[in-house]
């Protein structure tokens, strides 16, 4: 047998078949198991589940995070453009946010209202319902363009270029699969494969990045590392004739050919704007931290959610090595023709280097890793759609129905929001290359839910109408500029016309810096709605706002390993801004 073929043989698919089986099993009998504690159908369990361990929650979250747009997107852009896109998933310090700023609002949300809150939740208490339920709006069709579709999409081609199957076989059947996986086990299932993949997506992940800098260093890691480093210097070469690199994260020069897509310090203000959104508010994330067993403390509540958050902030380190990396490595592998290897699309480059540089049988076991990430990601998805519409639509207008009803309900939702991703799938890929496409779409949903949360929190003088009104106009600017996006081919496109010329401003303004000056608009904006509209009452602000309560709450829940864990995320990310800078 050749165990150093570049191909999958039969081995790799016995475990393949194997490895599946049992992680199926595993899930079953921990579902299994958890239900024999349950008396029928829970809509809470179900959508939320219980409190699980810190290292799980981190686990989930790191889970949650990682689909198939950073085994194809983000490698596909490390081979394309280096590491300019590392500014989005350099985010563990954002994390941390989540865990010592906004878990205490949530918390004391579940424990005002007695129950395990949604972010539609947190607004229609602290603005109006409808501010909540325009959030669930946004949310839904936030799924729609940059989850369901970019998974499924990307998850057909991570499989093609891996295993061979056909584009479409592996988008549907990904999705299938995930969907009966979502209904029978619900946010417990998610969970519990949750923190079986992981460990396996990083040992396999980090396999590739260490055989694939071998290789490229004639059996050396470090000289790899070296031949890497100085090939990116040789790329992105500007009309002047001078070669800017792809080795670093800022790019400050007007001749860099890169400065329109990632301008300068402008790149790492736009890329947090979307790290607070979605580390902080998105429900997709948050629902990680909610789970709450009963007749637990808060403060027992919220310590286990901040350590899940410090653990996921150092999980947030690794993808950058994972998979940006990896397709840096075979961009420079692709450039020696002595190397065998080959790279006819950038957006294969994580599943052409599984296959070139892993031994037949590891090539088996680190598969089974990524399809479990796979689908764990999608489920996570398709779990946040399902509470989404059960909790802030259906139940509020259909009160007293049967849990049975409610779960049913949230599983329909769920293959509306599905179908509604494939059909956008082919507008998505006339956008642009995969993961700029991501985060130009975030770029237009982030600053209206930043800017209703960061206020909503900061100011007790925001008033209710002024975040609803704040939230329906970022959104509705964002989707204009979506929409002139698909027109004029995200600004490309020479517009002719009187119409065209005089809002050149509005589509051809580069995405980040028009993200930015969108989130300033929106603040001002409220600012000036809360004079001229009734101020919060005293409940709307007693408990989002830094109260007695509040900072009670935080102090009874951290210790001093808290806080020097959290300062060791902090290091990381700036030890690697420091060195691709």
């Amino acid at each position: 047998m050749n165990w150093n073929s570049q191909e999958f043989i039969w081995i790799d698919w016995v475990i393949i078949i194997v490895g599946i089986l049992a992680i199926t099993w595993a899930v079953w009998r921990t579902i299994k198991k958890d239900k024999m504690h349950q008396k029928g159908a829970d809509s809470e369990d179900y959508l939320f589940g219980k409190g699980e361990p810190w290292y799980i929650i981190g686990a989930a979250i790191f889970a949650a995070n990682i689909g198939s747009e950073h085994l194809v997107g983000l490698a596909g852009t490390g081979a394309k453009a280096g590491v300019g896109m590392a500014h989005w998933e350099m985010q563990g310090w954002m994390i941390l946010i989540l865990g010592w700023v906004f878990v205490p609002f949530y918390q004391l949300m579940n424990n005002k209202l007695g129950k395990i809150i949604t972010m539609p939740d947190f607004l229609k208490n602290r603005y109006t319902p409808a501010t909540g339920s325009w959030l669930s709006i946004i949310t839904l069709i936030a799924y729609v363009l940059t989850k369901v579709s970019v998974t499924a999409f990307t998850g057909g081609i991570f499989l093609e270029s891996l295993l061979g199957l056909p584009f479409w076989y592996g988008a549907i059947g990904l999705i299938v699969i995930t969907g009966i996986f979502t209904v029978l086990g619900g946010m417990k299932g998610v969970m519990t494969l949750s923190a079986i993949q992981t460990p396996i997506l990083i040992i396999g992940s980090f396999l590739v990045l260490f055989l694939g800098l071998a290789a490229l260093g004639a059996g050396s890691i470090s000289d790899g590392w070296t031949a890497m480093m100085d090939f990116s210097r040789t790329l992105n070469v500007g009309t002047d004739g001078v070669a800017y690199g792809t080795n670093h994260m800022f790019h400050f020069e007007t001749g860099d050919p890169m400065y329109d897509e990632y301008p300068g310090f402008w790149v790492f203000i736009g890329a947090s704007i979307i790290g607070l959104w979605y580390w902080a508010t998105d429900q997709h994330i948050v629902q990680r931290v909610l789970g709450q067993r009963k007749g637990e403390s808060s403060d027992v509540v919220m310590k286990r959610a901040r350590r899940g958050t410090i653990a996921a902030g150092y999980f947030k380190l690794l993808p950058v090595f994972m998979f940006l990396i990896p397709g840096m490595i075979a961009a420079a592998l692709a450039a020696r023709p002595d190397s065998g290897f080959t790279l006819d699309n950038p957006d294969t480059a994580f599943g052409a280097m599984v296959k070139f540089v892993l031994p037949a049988g590891v090539k088996g076991i680190v598969t089974i890793g990524f399809i479990s990430a796979l689908v764990a990601s999608l489920a996570a998805f398709f779990n946040s759609c399902a509470t989404l519409f059960t909790e802030d639509f259906y139940k509020p207008m259909f009160k007293g129905k049967s849990e049975e009803r409610y779960v049913l309900v949230g599983r329909i939702a769920t293959i509306v929001v599905v179908v509604l991703g494939i059909v956008w799938i082919p507008v998505m890929m006339s956008l642009g290359s995969l993961y700029s496409y991501l985060q130009g779409i975030q770029s237009l949903l982030a600053p209206a839910m930043v800017a209703v949360f960061v206020l909503g929190i900061f100011s007790k003088k925001i008033t209710p109408k002024a975040g609803e009104s704040g939230l329906i106009f970022g959104f509705l600017v964002g989707m204009v500029r979506l929409l002139t996006n698909i027109l004029t081919d995200t600004g490309t496109k020479v517009m002719e016309g009187g119409f065209w010329e005089s809002t050149a401003w509005f589509w051809q303004t580069n995405w980040l810096i028009f993200e930015i000056w969108l989130l300033v608009a929106i603040m001002v904006f409220m600012v000036i709605v809360s004079f001229f509209t009734k101020k919060p009452t005293a409940k709307q602000v007693e408990f989002i706002s830094f109260s007695g309560d509040y900072k009670k709450l935080v102090r009874q829940s951290w210790d001093k390993w808290d806080v020097i864990a959290s300062l060791g995320v902090v290091v990381c990310c700036a030890l690697f801004y420091w060195y691709f800078w």
